[in-house]
């Protein structure tokens, strides 16, 4: 279901409505400068946004059908005919509307701005809807059928982040009409398993609303980046005589949006890592089967918003030259050993056969790189092939090795065949498929075209409609390296338990600060917490070393007036000796940290970190200091 317009525009996501106030990108500059067209900037945010009214009346009548299906047995007639009457005629309004604008997509400014006024109205109207739809229908079900009605509230209110959020207030109001009516009757019909319910569902709307306020102030930085970039390039077309300045004056500005971007996807993971642990811990502290299905949906929607991130900042990597290409000589067959372990649950699940051929060879190219390559073709095979198999085969041409996937697919025509290498370009008329593969930002293949760009081999695809695709990238042909000895290590058993271990926290962000140690003591572990490198520094020279000793470090990176977790590992090191793990988790995924990594002795976890893979990675660390 799609939820009001549920596609990320590339660079028009800020506030909508001509009342709010744009933050300023550069202090320094000129407001005049800053400010720029606002009528054209505005026209522009309204043409993104009506770009995507059929998938937005589409995914409301699609819930609509969904709540008929569920409880048209159980709910009386007149109450499903008074909502279904009330939602077709608004339903049908808005279709007038978008057909109107549609038919008409220059009007002038007063026209453009009465018709935001109209959408936003529409979209305020659909929330209560949907709220009314909570709490009158809520009573009426069994538990499957309040399960599938919380469902469908919830996933409005998360997929509505990536366009409703930049229009905050409207976004706010939006969330608010279809959950809190939910909330209360969820509270007021289950007794003391409904008010349990309800505060998972208060957390999980808060986390929610906070992500849009971070992704909202993100957006209209972003926005405001990329209004002086044009403006700059449009000098650069005007002034022939200054086309070096206004050239490098633009490189400048695409820089700092990169630097913004990393800055960014610290404070956008930060809620999404807290929320996952408060998840995990509950989940372990429940029994009640409705809300363990309520922490899996949260997790699920962390995973989606996660993934979206990572394939925006992939992007922004490759293009600020954040990737390294380092060729080495390998076996193709470990790379298809870790392809067939991630991929063959999920072609199986489609009814489709994956297969591999030609794991003997050996190449020559960045590994890395390579695997990330197929990784992303594999998935799109598999996401757009209902019926068929996918091959993944390497055979030898002369000094070259061919890396292949084919697929059994729907084709793709010639006209498009150039065009789905492009950022956010997804092919016309794509079926919907399962909602957490159905909608990506169309970035796999550009990322794919980029790595193969950026190690220098040549990428290419033949397709024939109807019948499928194949993409091909050539590499060097390597050298069979000996194999190194293995060296094993021990995993973290499923009931690993931390009792007696004593691990130090050093976190600034109050709710991922606050979610780590819900879950370490679930697990058994006693926990001594610190917001600043100064208090973790105080406390361990008044620790006695001969009766207080950390088992483990978990720090953040960045941490408060410009520290960070390595200053923080090395402090308590000096106290406690240095022969203490120490695991760094991190929200930037474009620091290169490895190098700094191995200099200290430390283990690095992406936020937003997964529960079972801290849990393995704690088990991991303790496990080297018994060795």
């Amino acid at each position: 279901m799609a939820p009001e317009h549920t596609a990320l525009t590339p660079h028009r996501g800020s506030e909508l409505a001509p009342a709010e106030t744009p933050l300023r990108a550069d202090p320094t500059a000129p407001a005049e400068a800053v400010a720029g067209d606002a009528d054209a900037l505005l026209r522009d945010r309204a043409a993104a946004m009506f770009a995507f009214n059929p998938t937005s009346l589409g995914g409301h009548a699609l819930g609509a059908i969904v709540i008929e299906l569920v409880f048209g047995a159980v709910a009386p007639v007149a109450l499903r005919l008074a909502w279904g009457t009330s939602f077709a005629l608004l339903w049908l309004a808005r279709v007038a509307l978008a057909w109107r604008i549609v038919r008409r997509p220059d009007v002038d400014m007063a026209a453009l701005r009465s018709r935001l006024r109209l959408w936003q109205s529409g979209t305020l109207l659909m929330g209560a809807l949907w709220g009314a739809a909570a709490w009158s229908f809520y009573p009426y079900g069994d538990a499957l059928q309040q399960i599938s009605l919380i469902l469908v509230a919830y996933t409005f209110c998360v997929a509505s982040v990536p366009v409703l959020a930049p229009h905050f207030s409207v976004y706010l109001a939006f969330v608010t009409l279809i959950y809190v009516p939910l909330v209360l009757r969820v509270a007021l019909h289950g007794g003391s398993a409904g008010v349990q319910t309800a505060l998972v569902m208060l957390i999980a709307m808060a986390m929610t609303v906070l992500l849009g306020r971070n992704h909202r102030n993100a957006f209209q930085r972003v926005s405001l980046l990329q209004q002086h970039t044009e403006a700059l390039m449009a000098q650069l077309r005007a002034e022939k005589e200054v086309s070096d300045a206004a050239r490098q004056a633009a490189e400048v500005a695409n820089r700092a949006k990169t630097q913004f971007f990393a800055a960014a996807s610290h404070d956008l993971r930060q809620p999404l890592h807290a929320m996952s642990l408060f998840a995990e811990a509950l989940r372990q502290r429940s029994h009640d089967d409705e809300v363990i299905q309520l922490v899996n949906s949260i997790n699920a929607s962390v995973d989606a918003l996660e993934g979206l991130f990572s394939e925006l900042l992939d992007i922004t990597r490759i293009d600020s030259g954040g990737v390294e290409v380092r060729p080495a000589h390998f076996q193709v067959g470990s790379i298809f050993r870790k392809l067939r372990l991630h991929f063959e649950p999920t072609a199986f699940e489609k009814g489709l056969a994956l297969r591999f051929r030609g794991e003997r060879h050996h190449g020559f190219a960045d590994p890395l790189l390579v695997e990330r390559i197929l990784r992303n073709l594999v998935s799109n095979a598999i996401r757009y092939t209902e019926d068929g198999s996918v091959l993944v085969s390497c055979r030898r041409r002369g000094d070259r090795l061919r890396l292949q996937v084919w697929d059994t697919g729907p084709g793709i025509a010639g006209a498009d065949r150039q065009r789905i290498f492009e950022e956010f370009f997804q092919l016309p008329g794509a079926a919907a498929r399962d909602p957490h593969q159905q909608k990506g930002l169309g970035l796999g293949l550009a990322i794919v075209r980029r790595l193969a760009a950026l190690m220098g081999e040549p990428l290419s695809l033949h397709s024939t409609p109807g019948r499928g695709s194949v993409f091909t990238l050539d590499i060097a042909a390597g050298e069979a390296v000996p194999a190194a000895a293995q060296v094993s290590a021990t995993k973290a058993p499923l009931g690993l338990t931390l009792d007696g271990r004593l691990i130090v926290i050093v976190e600034d962000e109050p709710a991922v600060r606050a979610g780590l140690e819900v879950l370490l003591k679930g697990w058994g572990a006693t926990i001594a917490s610190f917001d600043t490198v100064a208090g973790a520094t105080q406390w361990a020279r008044r620790c006695d070393p001969a009766f207080t000793h950390p088992d483990l470090l978990i720090v953040d990176y960045r941490l408060e007036a410009g520290h960070t977790g390595t200053e923080a590992i090395t402090a308590l090191r000096d106290v406690f000796g240095r022969a203490i793990p120490a695991i760094m988790v991190t929200g930037s995924t474009m620091s290169g940290h490895d190098a700094e990594a191995e200099r200290h002795d430390f283990h690095l976890l992406i936020k937003p970190v997964a529960p079972n893979k801290l849990r393995a990675m704690i088990g991991f660390k303790l496990g080297l200091r018994k060795g």
